[in-house]
């Protein structure tokens, strides 16, 4: 009995001692700040198409502890154009370099509610994000990788 006693308290105490940030849980990576997208990759049934996202379109996104959102706009399209801005947020998780977005807003209720899940690297001003895009109503299925910088 002592001994059980003994083991709980080793647990309960180790488990005080975790960090937690928010959606930050167990992860010693920030995320925290603004990230500019500068390229994107998609791979969609082994065949890949990068995006320079420095050239006709901007894209930022925006982390806190326990949120996200991203914004995104053409550089040359029309001011009465409504295809020419997109943006969508929602909670995120990340343990580890394991981050899984939880997509709450977006224009296209197809997207809405889904779960995305990536791997993480940081290095430096340099994030890399890749993982699974799969939104089975909108026929989607593909492998993308985005590289960010931060924004100071």
């Amino acid at each position: 009995m002592k001994l059980k006693l003994l083991a709980l308290s080793a647990i309960a105490i180790a488990f005080s001692s975790c960090e937690y940030k928010g959606g930050n849980a167990n992860s010693s990576i920030s995320l925290n700040g603004t990230w500019q997208l500068v390229s994107g990759t998609t791979i969609t049934k082994g065949v890949s198409t990068v995006t320079d996202y420095t050239r006709d379109q901007r894209m930022i996104k925006i982390i806190n502890d326990t949120h996200f959102a991203f914004l995104n706009h053409s550089l040359g399209a029309k001011r009465d154009s409504a295809d020419a801005f997109d943006a969508g947020g929602g909670s995120y998780t990340l343990i580890g370099n394991k981050y899984t977005e939880h997509l709450d807003f977006y224009k296209d209720k197809n997207w809405e509610g889904k779960t995305f899940d990536f791997t993480i690297t940081i290095k430096n001003d340099t994030l890399i994000q890749q993982g699974l895009e799969k939104v089975e109503k909108e026929n989607i299925n593909r492998i993308i990788i985005e590289k960010y910088l931060k924004i100071k």
